[in-house]
């Protein structure tokens, strides 16, 4: 028997070093794994490449870990929405790349990889900025864009339920990014709101198969980040 869990939080993440790519699930507070996140900004690795749909909100997770100075560049769909203040103000300062993907991309990037096919072509940013230096290739009426696979060092996403196979279910829109995250992580660290007894989930609604998840912890009762935001939390 494979049992995946792990003691927790710090535990999970006591690996990622310095240089790492890492994804981590969540469209905004949904399925973000605040947990996860504030224990790789107490670890201290630095110069990430981060794969996010945004840049974070407020300053708690996410948010936090690029005010901590701990992310170099990031790869994401939205790098500016309401409540976040952190990132734009260290990118125009110079003090963090952006590389920015629109977010069906981004979705196809991340599946791609995780499936192990290495680019393809999108009509999607032809004609743009985000064309700059990628190949281009006629296909029928219109011209497409070749964009890569992408895959990361490491996966942090969060889930509802998970037994100690790594088999997740999530919670209804939190599921997000999270499923093809796991599948592109060469290393997916889970949180889950709760470890279900083994045999207890059923086949036919596991969304994200044990095997491509190598750590979970439980977080039985998890940040909620809007209330965080709400409240002026700042992390740490």
């Amino acid at each position: 028997m494979i049992d995946k869990t792990v003691a927790g939080p710090a535990a999970a993440v006591a690996d990622i070093p310095n240089g790492a790519t890492v994804m981590i699930g969540g469209f905004g507070e949904a399925g973000s794994p605040i947990e996860l996140i504030h224990a790789l900004i107490d670890q201290g690795a630095s110069n990430l490449t981060v794969v996010n749909n945004n840049t974070g909100s407020g300053e708690v997770g996410l948010a936090a870990l690029i005010k901590a100075g701990r992310v170099s560049k990031m790869i994401c769909s939205y790098p500016r929405t309401a409540n976040s203040t952190v990132f734009p103000e260290l990118y125009h300062d110079g003090r963090v790349e952006l590389e920015l993907v629109p977010q069906g991309t981004l979705a196809e990037r991340i599946r791609a990889g995780g499936a192990g096919i290495p680019a393809f072509y999108t009509r999607t940013a032809h004609g743009t900025e985000l064309q700059k230096g990628k190949e281009t290739r006629r296909f029928g009426e219109h011209d497409y864009v070749m964009e890569l696979g992408m895959t990361a060092d490491f996966s942090l996403i969060k889930c509802r339920g998970a037994d100690i196979h790594g088999n997740l279910l999530y919670n209804k829109t939190a599921r997000n990014f999270s499923p093809l995250m796991a599948m592109a992580g060469e290393v997916t660290i889970v949180q889950a709101e709760r470890i279900e007894p083994l045999g207890s989930i059923d086949p036919e609604c596991v969304v994200t198969p044990g095997i491509f998840v190598q750590r979970i912890v439980e977080v039985g009762d998890p940040a909620q980040e809007s209330a965080l935001v709400a409240q002026g939390v700042s992390y740490p």
